[in-house]
């Protein structure tokens, strides 16, 4: 079931909410390494998506089967290494129950929290809300879509290869500012490094933003 989230008035309320979480990148600068199966701060990846995750019922994981902290539906882009957006296109056709909106999230993204999400749904306007870094750069891959929105935009393109940039150009979304680092993700060793020290032994985190805001 996807679960039912209240998002803030003038926001969709009481409205069907899923979540698809693209885990198949092959990690090229890793070596090839399975991100999701990476731990840093206790526990892997994917685990810190589906704990930020938490607030919604149905998961939809894109990537390789692998030992989860809760259940969910894994699926793979056909063919697979087709990129996020037919990575997304695949995820949310495998919904038992057809939400309103999608939220998306990288799997390399382990400083995003069950707080990033839910200002993402309090924000959703239009076509959705997406996460915007300090320097303005919207993260498509941490965001909340209204699903008709993204069926629409892909109306007619060929899902491989399509960049997620591509797929989401045409949409209205609000921009919802991140708090510290919320954004940092994981594509070096050096990237690991510096989020075990940010994350520390118990995946707590150290780095929070009190003047965390929306932006609509």
């Amino acid at each position: 079931m996807a679960g039912e989230l209240d998002p803030q008035p003038g926001a969709p309320g009481d409205v069907p909410v899923g979540a698809v979480v693209l885990a198949g990148g092959g990690g090229a600068r890793l070596g090839g390494a399975d991100k999701a199966s990476i731990e840093v701060g206790g526990r892997t990846l994917l685990d810190h998506a589906l704990a930020a995750l938490a607030d919604v019922d149905e998961v939809v994981v894109v990537g390789p089967e692998v030992p989860t902290s809760r259940p969910v539906t894994f699926t793979r882009e056909d063919p697979a290494g087709g990129g996020p957006a037919a990575g997304l296109l695949a995820g949310v056709r495998r919904f038992a129950r057809t939400p309103t909106w999608v939220v998306v999230l990288a799997v390399d993204m382990p400083l995003v929290s069950q707080d990033t999400v839910r200002r993402l749904i309090d924000a959703v306007r239009d076509d959705g809300a997406v996460l915007v870094d300090p320097s303005g750069r919207r993260q498509s891959l941490c965001a909340a879509y209204s699903l008709s929105a993204l069926e629409a935009a892909a109306d007619d393109r060929a899902g491989h290869g399509l960049s997620m940039r591509e797929l989401v150009t045409g949409l209205r979304l609000a921009e919802v500012a991140s708090t510290a680092e919320e954004t940092r993700d994981l594509d070096t060793w050096e990237d690991l490094v510096a989020l075990r020290e940010a994350l520390g032994p118990g995946g707590e985190g150290r780095a929070k933003d009190p003047d965390s805001r929306t932006d609509g």
